[in-house]
């Protein structure tokens, strides 16, 4: 489904969105329609169009759902991500590592893999292989392929309501910081030249992030281009729009 929100930042509109649908941030595809930046005389503005997987429904009702879960005398999750033993808990955890490790095995490397956090709606686990670098593939590629395998079989489990993250040699930490790097190099480019840069295909996460550190730059603006999950980011200079 294909919802709109506004916000007076991409970060206020996208935390809008995942709350009224009632999703993680990684659960849903953004693309920014329109943006206007802060003045002296005016308030900054962003909309943006989510894109789900999810069944229709209504976002108040979802969210009224969900804040009558937490009531009191009711059972209740908590948000923060719970470190520590990176051992098996229960049937599930169970099952998604024994998965993960057999098709890793089938594919010809030795594995072992964790627990590396235990957040709401959300399970990250580690992978330890000395094939690591061919796990991750080109830009993360190998990496992200698992993962979404991994979420496959974690909902016919009946825990669709469970986001898997799979990272490996801190992966994900690293490409987050690279991204970061690059927005702002890419950034410093676009105000000198005053002109476009086209990034490389992304999926939603990455693409998301160089949309989030740009969009406090005041002279420079992002917009997502092309079709699919791969999408690309175009860092425009402000006032040039392609």
């Amino acid at each position: 489904m294909i919802y709109e929100f506004e916000g007076r930042s991409e970060k206020e509109a996208i935390d809008k969105a995942a709350e009224e649908l009632g999703l993680q941030k990684d659960d849903f595809d953004v693309e920014i329609l329109e943006t206007q930046r802060s003045g002296l005389f005016k308030k900054g503005y962003v909309r943006i169009k989510v894109h789900t997987n999810q069944p229709e429904q209504n976002p108040g009702q979802q969210a009224y759902a969900e804040k009558s879960e937490k009531a009191p005398g009711k059972s209740s999750h908590t948000n923060k991500a719970v470190f520590g033993d990176p051992s098996p808990k229960n049937d599930f955890e169970e099952k998604m590592t024994g998965f993960i490790e057999g098709m890793i095995e089938r594919m010809g490397y030795e594995n072992k893999v964790s627990v590396l956090f235990r957040e709401h709606k959300k399970l990250g686990l580690k992978i330890e292989s000395t094939n690591s670098s061919i796990l991750i593939g080109k830009k993360g590629k190998n990496l992200d392929a698992l993962q979404l395998i991994a979420n496959i079989y974690a909902g016919r489990q009946g825990r669709e309501d469970v986001r898997i993250i799979l990272d490996t040699e801190n992966y994900r930490i690293r490409r987050e910081e690279s991204l970061v790097r690059l927005a702002y190099n890419v950034a410093d480019k676009v105000r000198e030249s005053r002109s476009t840069i086209l990034l490389e295909p992304m999926n939603p996460f990455d693409r998301r992030l160089i949309h989030t550190t740009l969009n406090d730059i005041t002279d420079v603006e992002t917009k997502s281009e092309g079709e699919g999950l791969y999408k690309q980011v175009r860092v425009y200079y402000r006032g040039i729009r392609q």
